[in-house]
């Protein structure tokens, strides 16, 4: 047969060089009736089979292979033949090629069994739907790789996406990435379409019946939303944005992100979201921005009172003055230690409150906030929780676990006044002297509070009051210096306060005391 290429030269042959058949066939070493059936076709001849290459070894075996894969309509899901226990199955009945034959002969049955998948072009209005879903990714945050988890709402009609990392799939993330996109949006989609989201559904009953998670419920009562749960296993139902998902990981997620905190990566997801709106998606007249304007008319307005993003929970204080939440131990100021108190958790943060008056004239109120720990079985300190056990204790100072962790991180005058303390004052003096210091950071900010101690360093100033002063002189405004007054215009003026004291009349004061 002769190839694409050969048959090319030999048309360039005749029709261009004007080459005669019989010289194109005795150059090119083909028959002159190759040569006519080059140059009277306009298409090279496709190759086909007439019939299917005979397999030996293979062919005695096919009709079995074809009765077990049909036994596999019957068979539980995950006890069905595969290839290769076909391939085992009929070694032992005598089959003698190889494993590679059976795959593809086995590949292509199933093939013919198979309809190709199709489904129903659909179009939405303005303000109508939106769909939610999470995905993973890979992330350097804090100089640490680590895969986040990626919340993502799609609105159906213009295509705008809002998307947010965070460390886990937790409910109050999964209420603040609403929350945000609502605000994203300018509005709230008439209804949102999820998968069976563990944070929306709390038992797959039957069918499209769910028993929905109370809080759920109560957030979407907030936002006047309809909701509508996705048919298991039917992932093409909520199509859009589970290519959102895709889109964000091969376009924002590539090459993989590096930033210091979540909040610089969420900064930085966020311009890629605004940047998306000069998109055009293909089969659309306008950008996704130009058509969420249109869109955004039609969504439903946003509440007055945002819903509160936390998890709250009644916990019990410890005897090392610490609440546990999800194993974790979050530090109380020692002298807000109650037995109760409540533990807001944020999707960033935990919150301490103390509760309500019975009478309700004192309401909750916080008395402690930190960073909320993904891990596990770990102690979240604040320092300055434990100054006012440490000044009755001043013995436990070299000891206490939240202040040897606070000391790896102090500038080198803390070391430096520490040092200088306990020098002029070794039975324990400088200690507390040292204490009252550090207790300067519950009322002024940490850099403030360094500068003071440096200069009361460079004055000599070694105690407590002497680095009070210098931080109540940083702290003050900075003086502005008045223009002198110009009397130019009144010269009777000029010599008032210059002029010599008369001391005449405190004489005459004097005379009339006495008298």
């Amino acid at each position: 047969m002769i190839q694409v290429e050969q048959r090319e030269t030999l048309r360039q042959m005749y029709y261009h060089e004007q080459t005669p058949i019989r010289e194109i066939a005795r150059k090119a070493k083909v028959s002159r009736q190759s040569v006519r059936k080059a140059i009277s076709e306009d298409d090279p001849p496709v190759y086909t089979l007439s019939k299917p290459r005979a397999k030996p070894r293979l062919d005695p075996f096919k009709e079995r292979i074809e009765q077990m894969l049909g036994e596999n309509k019957t068979l539980p899901r995950k006890q069905r033949y595969t290839a290769h226990r076909i391939f085992q199955l009929l070694q032992k009945e005598g089959y003698g090629g190889s494993e590679s034959n059976v795959r593809a002969y086995v590949g292509h049955l199933k093939q013919s069994y198979q309809r190709p998948k199709t489904f129903l072009p659909l179009e939405f209005e303005p303000g109508q739907d939106g769909q939610v879903d999470w995905g993973e990714a890979e992330a350097w945050i804090g100089g640490i790789k680590q895969t986040v988890q990626i919340f993502v709402m799609r609105l159906n009609y213009s295509r705008r996406a809002f998307i947010r990392a965070y460390p886990a799939q937790k409910q109050e993330a999964f209420f603040e990435g609403h929350v945000l996109a609502f605000q994203h949006f300018g509005g709230v989609p008439q209804r949102l379409a999820y998968d069976n989201l563990a944070a929306a559904v709390k038992i797959l009953v039957e069918g499209r019946v769910r028993e929905e998670q109370r809080s759920f419920v109560a957030f979407r009562s907030h936002y006047l939303f309809q909701s509508h749960f996705c048919t298991p296993g039917q992932g093409h139902e909520k199509g859009g944005v589970e290519h959102a998902v895709g889109f964000t990981r091969r376009n924002f997620m590539v090459p993989i992100p590096k930033a210091g905190s979540f909040e610089e990566l969420n900064a930085y997801l966020l311009a890629e979201c605004l940047s998306d709106d000069g998109r055009v998606v293909a089969g659309q007249s306008a950008s996704i921005g130009q058509l969420w304007q249109m869109e955004k008319p039609q969504l439903r307005p946003l509440p007055l009172r945002q819903f509160e993003c936390c998890v709250t929970r009644q916990a019990r204080l410890t005897p090392y003055s610490q609440l546990s939440y999800e194993t974790n131990r979050y530090s109380v100021p020692v002298e807000e230690a109650r037995a109760n108190l409540i533990i807001k958790a944020y999707p960033f943060r935990v919150d301490i409150l103390r509760e309500a008056d019975s009478s309700g004239l004192i309401k909750a109120q916080v008395i402690a906030s930190h960073p909320r720990c993904y891990g596990r079985e770990q102690d979240v300190f604040n320092p300055l929780h434990y100054l006012k056990l440490l000044e009755q204790r001043p013995g436990a100072f070299e000891y206490a676990k939240p202040l040897k962790r606070w000391r790896e991180d102090w500038p080198p005058v803390y070391h430096r006044m520490l040092e200088r303390l306990k020098t002029k004052w070794p039975e324990g003096r400088g200690i507390k002297e040292f204490i009252a210091i550090l207790k300067l950071h519950q009322t002024h900010p940490a850099a403030l509070v360094e500068e003071a101690i440096t200069q009361a360093l460079a004055w000599g100033c070694v105690h407590f009051d002497g680095v009070n002063h210098c931080l109540y002189q940083k702290s003050q405004p900075v003086q502005m210096t008045l223009p002198l007054l110009d009397l130019s215009g009144r010269p009777e003026l000029a010599l008032v306060g210059s002029q010599p004291l008369d001391l005449g009349g405190y004489d005459q004061l004097l005379k009339e005391k006495r008298g």
